[in-house]
């Protein structure tokens, strides 16, 4: 009977715990009409919103919300997003993502971007920070017609070093497939689980650094790279740039959240003519 008693509660407490997870999506499109670019359908769904704090000459910004809070284990969060005819679409965050512990399942956000027909897609979403013993898996799936173009950056923290805070251990599983005219041209799979800390420590992997990042730009040429590296000699943390396959890759690698971001400034502020999202200035 006390054997049964503690199935009951315990089956009972998993129950509440999966009825308390936060769930949520966004789904949206947008169009280049008569040379501006427009929503047109949007769905929101969960503690996930999207605003458009303000009308651009041709483009659009666009800011993802998370009222949740942040996201901690068992959540689920999915963006889908497609740009089309002509469009220019800039999506940012409003604030760093906050990625908590988790004592059991692991948290999972889902993001799909599509652009088409000579659309521009920037996403550049503020800092993902993992808190002790978080777990996030992570998937990207990014599918662009041959005449659109990407500029995509990523940014994860291991602790907040400023607060005195480390990820000793957790787990981070990042999927990531980009297609080119329905042609897979970048497929990765990271993980890193158990003891992160011990693991960023190392010389082969991050040499101390508690910061990772990633840009990743299409079109890319050696003129565009040999563009960017001309900054290096501004580069707070270690950064490599490549190109193949008919895009640039850089990836970022620093002791500290605010280095990493600098230098990620200064790559994009090379890769495009365009403006950061406000909200990176803030």
């Amino acid at each position: 009977m006390l054997r049964q008693m503690r199935t009951d509660t315990t089956s009972q407490s998993a129950a509440i715990f999966a009825a308390n997870r936060a769930r949520g999506a966004v789904r949206f499109d947008v169009a280049g009409i008569v040379g501006v670019t427009r929503r047109r359908e949007l769905h929101e769904a969960g503690s996930l919103r999207v605003r458009f704090p303000s009308p651009e000459d041709d483009g659009l910004s666009a800011v993802l919300v998370n009222t949740a809070g942040g996201i901690a284990g068992g959540d689920r969060f999915d963006v889908d997003i497609a740009c089309r005819n002509d469009a220019r679409l800039t999506v940012t965050t409003a604030a760093a993502e906050k990625i908590y512990r988790a004592d059991g399942a692991a948290a999972e956000l889902n993001v799909r971007l599509k652009a088409e027909g000579r659309s521009h897609l920037s996403w550049l979403p503020q800092e993902t920070i993992l808190f002790d013993r978080a777990k996030i898996h992570r998937r990207f799936e990014i599918d662009l017609s041959e005449d659109a173009s990407l500029l995509l950056c990523e940014i994860v923290v291991f602790g907040r070093l400023a607060m005195g805070e480390r990820m000793q251990a957790g787990e981070f599983v990042d999927r990531w497939r980009l297609r080119r005219g329905g042609r897979l041209v970048f497929a990765e799979n990271i993980r890193l689980d158990g003891d992160i800390g011990g693991k960023l420590a190392s010389d082969a992997i991050a040499k101390g650094g508690v910061a990772i990042g990633t840009a990743l730009i299409v079109p890319g040429d050696e003129a565009l790279v040999e563009r960017i590296r001309g900054a290096s000699e501004a580069f707070g943390g270690e950064v490599g740039i490549s190109v193949w396959n008919g895009f640039a890759m850089a990836r970022f690698c620093a002791q500290d959240a605010a280095r990493l971001r600098a230098d990620m400034m200064a790559v994009l502020g090379r890769a495009s003519g365009s403006a950061l999202p406000r909200l990176w200035l803030n």
